[in-house]
């Protein structure tokens, strides 16, 4: 079969690659589209050990079972349905205690086993849950990212949200600016250094957008708030920088998630965590059920997955992932479709 191949470090290409059975708990999916994730374009680009070559990422898809393993009774043959990115293992303490997205011995596709960047991948059933009827193959392999979007949403639910800052209008910041709004009621400001993101920020319904280029993005949110900072703030970039404005920006009793995995290491003030109480809130990826609710507010028109996302098929996978590596003007978000 074909796939889009990450041989070896800083190469990229479409190759015939084996197309092995589903194992017995497995169905094999003929794949309909696979978003490019940031993730897998900054391992690509920084040589991350968590994806060695030779590899086939991607873990956002959907498709059409094609095949069904010996032991799999729920699913039938032409089922079009949508794979969660991870496989727990269902069995430990904290698959147990509802914590899934965090098994310690959970396989991500396109990193402990092959991705969806293919015209087929072999997905355990377990994994599957059913595709709309009523959305397209792009949008549809969208519901992992923007299920993170509500996973940081339910990270913060302790807390009252009227206001929210979120930094970095890539797909994951776009999906989680647009969660807050539905599920929060939240007045959403965005901010990025790319007029373009700023635009489609815009016009998904944020209240305003702020280039850091060119405005203090913590001093406009005291300003915007009457001097106290936004209730939630989520870094959706991950740098030191974005970290510290990130807390910066948000008020005493207000907590930050961080979701963005640009740097590890940084520097702040312990005293402005401490002194106003702020929180610094975690996350990573999200539940199946939270992939089913991002599915559903999809399919009821109320997150946008469609407009500002762009759709190459497999033969032009390699200029796909080069081009959002670029990521110049309108270059947001791919989603690869074989």
């Amino acid at each position: 079969m074909r796939a889009l191949l990450y041989p070896a470090f800083d190469q990229l290409e479409i190759r015939d690659v084996e197309d092995v059975a589903p194992k017995p708990d497995e169905v094999k999916l003929k794949v309909a589209a696979c978003g490019i994730c940031g993730s897998e374009l900054e391992s690509f680009k920084n040589h991350s050990p968590r994806r060695p070559p030779p590899l086939v990422m991607g873990h956002e898809f959907c498709g059409e079972i094609a095949e069904v393993g010996a032991e799999v009774r729920d699913w039938k043959l032409g089922a079009r349905v949508v794979s969660n990115s991870l496989v727990p293992c269902g069995k430990c303490v904290r698959c147990e205690r509802g914590d899934t997205h965090l098994c310690a011995s959970r396989q991500i596709f396109g990193m402990h086993r092959p991705g969806a960047f293919a015209e087929y991948v072999n997905v355990p059933a377990r994994c599957l849950i059913p595709w709309p009827e009523n959305l397209p193959a792009e949008a549809a392999a969208l519901a992992e990212p923007m299920a993170n979007g509500i996973h940081v949403v339910h990270v913060s639910k302790h807390l009252p949200v009227k206001t929210a800052l979120v930094i970095g209008a890539g797909p994951i910041g776009l999906f989680c600016q647009q969660a807050l709004q539905v599920l929060r009621g939240a007045k959403v400001y965005v901010a990025d250094l790319s007029p373009e993101r700023l635009a489609v920020a815009k016009k998904l319904g944020a209240a305003r957008v702020i280039n850091p280029r060119e405005e203090d993005v913590a001093k406009i949110m005291l300003e915007e708030t009457g001097g106290e900072g936004v209730d939630l703030s989520v870094d959706a970039v991950g740098s030191g920088l974005t970290k510290r404005t990130s807390l910066d920006a948000i008020r005493p009793g207000g907590a930050t998630v961080w979701i963005g995995l640009h740097e590890n290491n940084m520097t702040f003030d312990s005293y402005g965590i401490t002194l106003p109480e702020k929180q610094v809130l975690g996350t990573y990826a999200a539940t199946i059920d939270e992939l089913k609710h991002a599915l559903d507010l999809m399919a009821a028109g109320k997150v946008d997955a469609l407009s500002w996302v762009q759709r190459f098929p497999l033969s032009d996978g390699v200029t796909a992932f080069r081009r959002m590596l670029a990521a110049k003007g309108n270059d947001i978000k791919a989603v690869v479709c074989p």
